[in-house]
């Protein structure tokens, strides 16, 4: 008879269980969506208006680009796509994320570039457009200006009104990552290794400073070369980066071009240079070694148009990913600061 009597319980509260889901897709269906068209009342000319900022910007820093393309990365691998990178130490009380070591380097003419055309929005639509929109708007007008691929960027984000820099750690790739732990990283963000290397495209442009991977210049016990340098380097080209960085202690803005064959176009040319020795940093050549990402890295090298495809698809993937819609964020006023 207690066995009967526990039988009971599931079948007194099955009833309930359909209303719970009814209830869930309801709430579900009910919360703010990205739409392309958010703002098509609120504010028409949001697209006109960043592309004209972000066009000028470029023309003025060729740099803006790259910049922008790692500052949208950084931003969306961090607690979502939320502008929380945008912070800057400086209007805080502790320590942003801008602040975290592995975000030091990034560009200021990226932060510029983001800050500019948001003041821009606040003048013609003021408290409408969040900056974490603003910086997706940017990264995909930013691709097409260097001859890359154009897509649409779904609207709706909400900033955060938090930014940590002890969110950062373990939320980033390092450059001395194997591939496989970086696979393992972009899965947890609900990316495909696919779409991973796809998106490790956008070092067709931009460049590293030689402290990121002067450790495959040095020290290699079965290396080449005096000191060992990294045998997945192309011989000339290690020779080449060791005169190159050889005071980068001294001064550590010394860097190099992440594509050293194209390097102000957004082409195929970095997928190109890992067979041949030429990956940069020690997490490009990865890419090349691991059976399951050499596949698209050959893809790519022989495809344009499916780097394209694949990359523009990336970016709308990644721009999605933790974002925030409706009350679960703010519009902030400045992107470099907490309201």
């Amino acid at each position: 008879m207690g066995t009967l009597l526990r039988r009971r319980h599931p079948i007194f509260f099955f009833p309930l269980a359909p209303l719970l889901l009814l209830l869930l897709a309801a709430a579900a269906q009910a919360a703010p969506r990205l739409s392309p068209n958010y703002y098509r009342r609120s504010c028409p000319r949001v697209e006109r208006i960043v592309s004209d900022v972000i066009a000028a910007k470029q023309r003025a820093n060729p740099s803006t680009a790259a910049g922008t393309l790692r500052l949208f990365f950084h931003d969306c691998f961090v607690n979502g796509c939320d502008a929380s990178v945008l912070v800057s130490p400086l209007s805080s009380d502790h320590e942003p994320e801008r602040a975290a070591e592995i975000n030091l380097s990034l560009p200021g003419d990226a932060f510029d570039a983001v800050d500019r055309a948001k003041a821009a929005l606040e003048a013609a639509c003021p408290g409408v457009v969040s900056c974490a929109d603003v910086l997706a708007l940017a990264a995909r007008d930013l691709v097409g200006l260097l001859g890359g691929p154009r897509w649409p960027v779904a609207l709706g984000r909400r900033d955060a009104s938090r930014s940590d820099a002890r969110d950062v750690e373990g939320n980033l790739p390092r450059t001395n990552m194997s591939a496989r732990a970086m696979a393992r990283l972009f899965a947890s963000k609900g990316l495909s290794p696919r779409e991973m290397v796809a998106l490790a495209g956008a070092h067709t442009v931009g460049f590293s400073h030689c402290a990121e991977f002067a450790g495959r210049l040095y020290g290699f016990p079965h290396g080449a070369g005096e000191g060992g340098y990294d045998p997945r380097l192309n011989p000339e080209f290690a020779q080449a980066l060791r005169r190159s960085c050889s005071g980068y202690r001294a001064d550590p803005t010394v860097s190099i071009f992440n594509d050293v064959v194209t390097p102000r176009d957004f082409d195929e040319a970095y997928y190109k240079n890992l067979p041949r020795g030429l990956g940069l940093l020690a997490s490009d050549a990865a890419l090349w070694e691991y059976p399951p990402t050499r596949v698209f890295v050959q893809r790519y090298a022989d495809n344009r148009t499916a780097f394209f495809e694949d990359f523009a698809a990336a970016m709308q993937r990644l721009g999605a990913v933790g974002v925030k819609t409706g009350r679960q964020g703010v519009i902030r006023k400045r992107c470099d600061a907490l309201d």
